[in-house]
């Protein structure tokens, strides 16, 4: 059977022999035991529905097994016998060329180069899902390869509930992921729903298939990293960072650190990953000893290298370590999945591993405890490093609201904010978000590295003539993404998809799209995807990561995020998704994102003004009316440039008067 045929198949209906565990695989850790015995009833029950009932007979008691060995029943089974890659849009079957991109995009996100546990199909964050199950991926496949432009493919997490009547200039697919009830949004009602099989973690990317490999975290770390080093005035050649994290989208901090000419420490507790990113090349070296690491600081510090060290073990150790040594850290901050504290995102001190793994299933309540424990140590260690003069963020993965809610001491004197800042406070939204610019990425979709190539240098072309008469309030940001795209070949970013991302305002972004569309449309490149992070500027309202610097008292509403994805499925995304969940945790984040289809049409040309405009000012407005000043500077200039667009715009009162 080929590779088109058995897209079109959907769910086979011969079942395929049951596949052995593949234990050289990066899994999922065991989940923890949640259901009752009627609730495991109804989870098979639940499994089953994908099922002829002829085949019940078979699959239950793998599904059962499934279900009490892992937490979760993801049926391996069915998981298929091709290699798992984004192919060239045209290998794709199908009636419609935005259906054979969405395919293209889920592939890329289950690579198995790219997604952290490809097996589970989470492709990062530890619980960061594309589908729940291997039969909601077989049967999404299927819809993709049958639906016509006058369709929209419905998913309900993960579930494609079906194909539904619609038109043209109607998303091709609708996605949400995780959107419960408000009052049932605690972590153990996710493990509950997730194990029944009725709702999953989207993560930001990964449920909504736009995912791009480390890249786009790369990207956005070394605009942190260096603007972190700006705001306390240091060069970062010769001075540390340290941080933790390399799973998922984390692995990315090492290669950012090399990019901004920092020495850079990671600590990883997971030997599998720390691996496999040392052999994809996003770390230099790894050190399994402190003895070691301290060594190796010290002499990179004297020398003033631009390097990246992975430290196997636990990063608490390196905080304590280097306080004891007396190791200056210039930049600190934590990139574990903290919003996932209990199921693997976070691992104790001073248990191996594999110990840590076994007590998450068999004991949550302990390892829980000790998870606790380690961040206290964890903060205290901070603490030390901080009165010496390291500046230390939180980088947006609720390391300090995980922190305070072990009794960490972490908080201010107001005991309401946290002691150190978001680097959204700090860094990202005063210098980039409140100015419109964002991660804007895209995908090309023929596969070929000649395409990315005359993309890269098609963006470069349209960010230097943008650079000849932008204000100043923005020639850094400018300079910065223009420095970026220049480097972006040598530094090999591309894992999975052939894929870019810079930080771009509206205005970048919809010239660089207009720009692509017309190279489409003279035959110069192949299909583009355009799409985006969540981590924007209008996407995703989360009031202790990307709406952190929102001071009038409105950053735990999420009229944004909601607007945002309703307002881009009317101006033209090919597709759209609301998730609740995202890096900083279940029920403390809403994100809404897109992707969009150049096909070099004049009605993509349209679609793109129109929706990249949108989807940029609706954040600026809402920032400016919370009075950051960046964001009324920008959205004056963008009324100033479309007289269709026209923003109330606060007033602000004199302190005086107050």
């Amino acid at each position: 059977m080929t590779f088109k045929e058995q897209i079109q198949q959907g769910i086979p209906s011969i079942l395929p022999q049951k596949q052995a565990y593949d234990p050289a695989i990066n899994h999922a850790p065991k989940r923890k035991e949640i259901l009752s015995a009627e609730e495991k009833k109804l989870a098979l029950k639940n499994a089953l529905r994908y099922f002829n009932p002829k085949h019940h007979a078979e699959l239950l008691p793998e599904f059962s097994e499934e279900l009490e060995t892992y937490g979760r029943i993801y049926m391996y089974r069915l998981r298929p016998d091709y290699k798992m890659y984004a192919r060239p849009i045209d290998e794709y079957p199908g009636k419609s060329l935005q259906a054979k991109a969405i395919m293209h995009m889920i592939q890329n996100n289950l690579d198995y180069a790219v997604a952290q546990h490809p097996h589970e199909l989470i492709t990062y964050g530890g619980n960061g899902a594309v589908f729940q199950n291997w039969a909601q991926y077989l049967l999404t496949m299927q819809y993709l390869s049958e639906m016509t432009d006058e369709q929209t493919l419905t998913m309900y997490s993960g579930h494609p509930m079906g194909l539904f009547p619609s038109h043209k200039e109607a998303p091709r697919v609708v996605v949400t992921n995780g959107m419960v009830i408000p009052n049932y949004s605690k972590p153990d009602d996710w493990e509950k729903m997730n194990a029944l099989g009725v709702s999953q973690y989207g993560q930001m990317t990964a449920g909504s298939y736009m995912y791009i490999g480390p890249q786009g975290i790369v990207h956005g770390t070394t605009i942190t990293v260096l603007n972190g080093f700006r705001k306390i005035k240091q060069n970062p050649e010769g001075n540390l960072f340290v941080t933790s994290g390399l799973g998922g989208m984390s692995g990315a901090q090492p290669k950012a650190g090399n990019i901004a000419g920092c020495i850079t420490v990671c600590a990883e507790v997971n030997p599998k990953i720390t691996k496999i990113r040392h052999e994809q090349g996003w770390i230099n070296e790894v050190v399994t000893s402190t003895d070691e690491l301290v060594a190796r600081v010290a002499s990179a510090k004297a020398k003033k290298e631009t390097v990246s060290i992975a430290y196997l073990g636990n990063v608490v150790d390196v905080w304590e370590r280097f306080d004891q040594e007396n190791i200056k850290i210039d930049l600190g901050s934590d990139q574990t999945s903290l919003h996932n504290p209990w199921a693997g995102g976070y691992y104790p001190v001073g248990i191996s591993f594999e110990e840590a793994n076994k007590m998450m299933a068999e004991n949550p309540d302990l390892f829980k405890e000790k998870v606790q424990e380690s961040l206290r140590r964890h903060a205290d260690a901070i603490n030390k490093h901080t009165t010496k003069g390291t500046y230390f963020f939180d980088y947006g993965n609720a390391f300090l609201l995980e922190a305070s809610r072990a009794g960490a001491d972490v908080m201010a004197e107001n005991n309401i904010d946290f002691k150190y800042p978001s680097y959204v406070q700090d860094i990202m939204g005063p210098m980039c978000f409140d100015y419109g610019f964002g991660p804007f990425r895209w995908v090309c979709t023929s596969g070929k590295p000649e395409d990315l190539l005359k993309t890269d240098a098609i963006a470069c072309e349209v960010l230097e003539k943008m650079a000849e008469t932008a204000p100043n309030e923005i020639q850094q940001q400018m300079q910065d993404n223009i420095k970026w795209i220049k480097g972006a070949q040598e530094n090999k970013l591309v894992v999975g998809s052939q894929a870019r991302i810079l930080y771009a305002d509206a205005e970048g972004r919809i010239k660089i799209a207009e720009a692509f569309n017309q190279a489409i449309a003279k035959g110069e490149i192949g299909a583009v995807v355009l799409g985006r992070d969540h981590h924007d500027v209008s996407g995703t309202d989360s009031p202790y990561r990307e709406t952190s610097n929102i001071y009038d008292g409105s950053r735990f509403t999420a009229d944004m995020a909601i607007h945002n994805v309703i307002g881009d499925s009317f101006r033209g995304a090919t597709w759209v998704s609301i998730h609740n969940g995202g890096g900083v945790g279940w029920g403390e984040v809403i994100n809404g994102g897109f992707g969009m289809v150049l096909d070099g049409s004049t009605e993509a040309s349209k679609r793109l003004a129109s929706m990249l405009f949108w989807d940029v000012n609706n954040g600026i407005s809402r920032r400016s009316w919370a009075r950051n000043e960046g964001a009324v500077f920008a959205i004056k200039r963008a009324m100033e440039v479309e007289p269709l667009l026209k923003v109330t715009l606060p007033n602000f009162v004199d302190e005086g008067l107050l």
